[in-house]
Order: C-alpha cells, then sequence, then structure tokens
C-alpha cells in the first residue's frame, strides 16, 4: 500500500488540489444563471478541477 502511495503521490496530491480547486470555484465565483456546464453544480466543478490537477500534476512527472 505504501509503495502504492509513494509511486502516485503526485497524482494524488494534484488531483485533492484541484478538486479543492474546483470545489471553491464554484462556491466563490460559480454560475448565478444556473446555464454554465461546468459551474452551475459543485460536483461538476470539482470532478472538472480533480482532471485538470491530475493533468497538471502528470506535467512534471519524470520519464522513465
Amino acid at each position: 500500500m505504501t509503495l502504492l502511495l509513494k509511486k502516485y503521490k503526485k497524482d494524488i496530491i494534484g488531483i485533492a488540489l484541484g478538486a479543492v480547486a474546483g470545489y471553491f470555484y464554484w462556491k466563490l465565483i460559480g454560475c448565478s444563471s444556473g446555464t454554465c456546464m461546468i459551474t452551475s453544480k459543485p460536483i461538476n466543478s470539482t470532478l472538472y478541477g480533480a482532471v485538470m490537477g491530475y493533468l497538471v500534476a502528470g506535467m512534471f512527472k519524470k520519464e522513465q
């Protein structure tokens, strides 16, 4: 289990930070009309942030 966490540490941190950022984006800015696909619901915004966090974290991986 610890080996798995060590291997995917950057990915997990990126997903967590992205999800938190996505939630706070919905909470603080959001979409007042409810017609925005990503920011109209907190789950959409949180999942989008998690995906973006994963992609950003992937930019810092070492090539093997």
